[in-house]
C-alpha cells in the first residue's frame, strides 16, 4: 500500500537512481509524456517529460492526496496493498504507482496518451516499482 507516514528524505544516490528508472519507462513505452517520481508527504524528487510540462509541485501534492483518500477508502473496503491508480479519460490516462519502501516510500506519476498499451506501461511501472524499492533497502 501506499505509505503515507513516513517522510524521511531520500538520498541523493538514490534519487538519481529512482530518476534513471523513469527515465527508462518514458524512453522504452510509447505514449509516455511525462512522468514523475514524489515523495508520499507531495514533493517533487525527479521529472521527465516530452510535452506539456505541468506544475510539477501542485501534481506532486495532489497525488498525495488522492493517495490518502484512496488508503481511506482500501481501509472501509477491507482491500490490503493497493499497488497502482490508473485513470482513464476522454483524452488520456494518468497511473499513479506506489514504490513502498520503509525509509523512502515514493509515487510514480505517468501521464499517457489514450492509446498507449497500458499493459506494457503498468509492466514497466511495476518493474521500476520493484527496482527502486531494492535499491531504498
Amino acid at each position: 500500500m501506499f505509505a503515507l507516514k513516513n517522510n524521511r528524505a531520500a538520498s541523493p544516490e538514490l534519487i538519481q537512481f529512482a530518476k534513471y528508472q523513469i527515465q527508462e519507462i518514458i524512453h522504452s513505452v510509447r505514449g509516455v509524456n511525462f512522468i514523475m517520481l514524489c515523495s508520499t508527504d507531495g514533493f517533487e524528487l525527479a521529472t521527465i517529460h516530452k510535452k506539456d510540462n505541468y506544475n510539477n509541485g501542485k501534481l506532486a501534492a495532489v497525488s498525495s492526496s488522492i493517495l490518502a483518500m484512496v488508503s481511506a477508502f482500501m481501509q472501509e473496503i477491507h482491500l490490503n496493498g493497493c499497488q497502482s491508480i490508473t485513470l482513464d479519460a476522454e483524452n488520456g490516462k494518468a497511473i499513479l504507482t506506489s514504490v513502498p519502501s520503509a525509509n523512502h516510500p515514493m509515487i510514480i506519476i505517468a501521464l499517457a496518451e489514450k492509446d498507449i498499451l497500458l499493459g506494457q506501461l503498468l509492466y514497466m511501472l511495476k518493474n521500476s516499482s520493484n527496482l527502486i524499492q531494492q535499491e531504498a533497502s
